[in-house]
């Protein structure tokens, strides 16, 4: 796991040998000046050749926030349906202060991952 802050986003490229699955967590869905932030640079770190085929999982947290968006919304700010169509994605709301969401989205990122790996076999 990586963080986010700017001062070591630079480092990020170091990780990405043999990555199956990217976890990228909307820190606050319901903070749309974040949101062009976040877009920007996951735009940049799909564009990376050695994560070309990971499955990526989007955690929108803060769900239980009044004026979170949706997940739905949240694809459209982040454009994810324009995304390379081979790329598999999924954007589960979450709470990381009830933990709500969290075993949904590790479960389909777990098992995208599995199903992937299990067909080059």
């Amino acid at each position: 796991m990586l963080g986010g802050q700017k001062t070591i986003r630079s480092y990020w490229r170091n990780y990405f040998e043999q990555t199956d699955g990217l976890v990228w967590v909307v820190v606050d869905s319901s903070d749309l000046r974040r949101l062009d932030d976040c877009k920007f640079e996951l735009d940049n770190l799909l564009k990376e050749e050695r994560l070309s085929g990971a499955s990526l999982l989007v955690f929108a947290n803060k769900k239980d926030i009044q004026g979170a968006l949706s997940p739905d919304e949240i694809a459209r700010v982040l454009n994810l349906d324009d995304m390379d169509k081979s790329r598999h994605w999924r954007i589960v709301g979450c709470s990381a202060y009830t933990g709500e969401g969290l075993l949904e989205g590790f479960d389909w990122l777990v098992q995208d991952i599995a199903s992937r790996i299990y067909l080059l076999d």
